[in-house]
């Protein structure tokens, strides 16, 4: 069975709660779980203490037992000191400008910079 510590949606709408469950990774998002051991509420400050409560002792146990954390947690044990932070993925470089896109950026970028040049030029004549 391969468990997952992830969040589980609760809340109202547009009023969104999340629980810290351990759950196999078959099971639907909010349905069945085995172990609830957190809570986090985004809604509130991200200073404010109820933002995140997590059980650190039964994360501990669940990732000793093979549990592996979604990304979102992983980010939160990584602050929480329990679990190596991830890394910060980069943006795509499919999302990357094009060849043509970047050349019109260049020349927009030094027909500004010459204009800016020529501008005090023409002001202290």
């Amino acid at each position: 069975m391969a468990l997952k510590i992830r969040l589980a949606r609760g809340g109202a709408k547009k009023r969104p709660f999340f629980s810290i469950v351990i759950a196999d990774s078959r099971s639907p998002r909010d349905g069945r779980f085995i172990e609830k051991v957190g809570t986090y509420n985004p809604m509130v400050d991200k200073s404010h203490a109820e933002r995140l409560v997590m059980n650190t002792e039964r994360i501990k146990h669940w990732l000793g037992r093979g549990a592996t954390p979604t990304d979102r947690i992983a980010r939160f044990l990584g602050d929480a000191g329990l679990a190596a932070k991830p890394d910060i993925r980069e943006t795509p470089k499919k999302s990357a400008p094009k060849a043509k896109a970047q050349e019109r950026a260049k020349a927009g970028a030094e027909a500004a910079s010459a204009a800016a040049g020529a501008a005090p030029a023409a002001a202290g004549s």
